[in-house]
């Protein structure tokens, strides 16, 4: 089962229970093929999804593994075999295959993904595919403009440049109660924060309060007008943020934060998270978690940890939007300079339940990979190497999250 070299390694990279800190639901039977596949391997849209993003050298891959898995012969592993072999599949069966192999004992599930709500499974669903509980990581900007919409059928006035004042204190107690509530709730291991895709990453660490009832005001005359809410206004999404980032380091809840590798929602220049520097050091207090790897500012997300004690990467997403290559590259520039003890592993999974499967078998590889190679070079014991694996799998998202789980060692056989 596993290679001749480093056996303990080995078995670490390829068997040991992994904590999913970052993940999103699976569809549901009836919408298992109301999104395109190629959303597997990609976060590209439209024609650069369906058309191009099948010619990346991440989707051969996929291909590959996922014929391998289907149990496709020789010749018969293409894209569209694959596409064709799993909607001729059990969904339940589907799941299970992909699931079970993962060796995922517990999934943080943002459930605030645009379409959740009708597409997708709840988030204890997945407790069947896991050996712990399922929790929730609440999704900050999505809370804000549900609240929002609940105040709008119950405001007793209308809300113009003389009345956004009042409207402004009203949301802003309810928000921060809904945050309360939330940081206390059992279930919730955390928060998020989709600023990177709004307004950037470059979150102000202040902001005038004409500033922010001016933004709040332009949202609300946007949904009047259009009945669509999405918050799109720098000075109103700062304030919620700073507005969760106090509340989470009272009450100790990480914090995280989409970084680097999305669709072309995102201004590429403002999604590094060396903008976050200043947040970062407002709030010393509260721990904040770079999701994605931050690719391609890997490099920069390493240095925030190695630099600030509050600061976690999470390197999850590039399994399997990236190639074989692009991966080890990205896990050794993270490893640079991070500390280990700072890194945590995630599927980023979400509606296909190939993308924990791709994701899982990839990154346990090039974890393999990466820390054979330090072995060989004499740069790390294999001892050292093992345990800094454990770490990155589990351990470190126990610890961070406050999980209290004991690491299931049979979950692969």
């Amino acid at each position: 089962m596993f290679p001749v070299y480093y056996r303990q390694l080995a078995r670490a990279a390829f068997a040991y229970p992994a904590i999913d800190n970052h993940a999103h639901p699976l569809l549901t039977e009836e919408h298992r093929d109301t999104l395109p596949f190629e959303g597997l391997n990609s976060e590209a849209v439209g024609e650069a999804l369906v058309d191009d993003s099948i010619h990346t050298l991440a989707c051969y891959r996929s291909t590959f593994q996922l014929a391998k898995l289907f149990g496709l012969k020789s010749g018969e592993d293409s894209w569209e075999a694959v596409k064709e072999k799993r909607a001729g599949l059990d969904y339940a069966q589907l799941c299970k295959m992909c699931m079970q192999p993962s060796g995922i004992q517990c999934i943080l599930i943002d459930d605030g993904l645009s379409g959740v709500r009708d597409l997708a499974e709840g988030y204890r669903w997945h407790d069947q595919y896991t050996c712990s509980p399922t929790r929730r990581i609440v999704r900050i900007e999505v809370e804000a403009q549900n609240m929002l919409l609940d105040l709008a059928r119950s405001l007793p006035y209308e809300v113009d440049s003389s009345t956004v004042s009042d409207l402004l204190v009203t949301f802003t107690h309810d928000f921060e109660a809904r945050i309360v509530t939330c940081a206390n709730d059992n279930e919730v291991a955390g928060f998020k924060s989709i600023a990177c895709y709004r307004t950037g990453l470059d979150i102000s660490t202040s902001g005038a309060k004409e500033d922010v009832e001016n933004s709040l005001l332009e949202a609300w005359t946007q949904y009047k007008a259009t009945g669509d809410l999405r918050f799109k206004q720098k000075a109103l999404n700062d304030y919620l943020v700073r507005i969760v980032l106090r509340l989470a380091g009272q009450y100790k809840k990480p914090v995280q934060f989409h970084t680097g590798l999305g669709d072309n929602d995102i201004t590429l220049t403002k999604s590094s998270p060396a903008h976050m520097q200043p947040i970062i050091k407002a709030f010393p207090e509260t721990t904040f978690v770079l999701l994605h790897s931050s690719y391609p500012y890997s490099r920069d997300a390493g240095y925030l940890t190695a630099v600030y004690k509050n600061v976690y990467l999470d390197f999850g997403e590039i399994f399997p939007c990236l190639s074989a290559d692009g991966q080890r590259a990205v896990v050794k520039q993270i490893l640079e300079l991070s500390p280990t003890n700072k890194i945590l592993w995630s599927t980023d999974g979400r509606w296909w339940p190939e993308t924990y499967y791709l994701a899982s078998v990839q990154s346990r590889q090039v974890l393999y990979d990466v820390f054979a190679d330090c072995i060989r070079r004499e740069e790390l014991s294999e001892n050292q190497a093992t345990a800094i694996v454990e770490k990155m799998l589990f351990h470190n998202s126990n610890r961070l999250y406050g999980l209290g789980l004991t690491p299931k060692l049979d979950i692969i056989m």
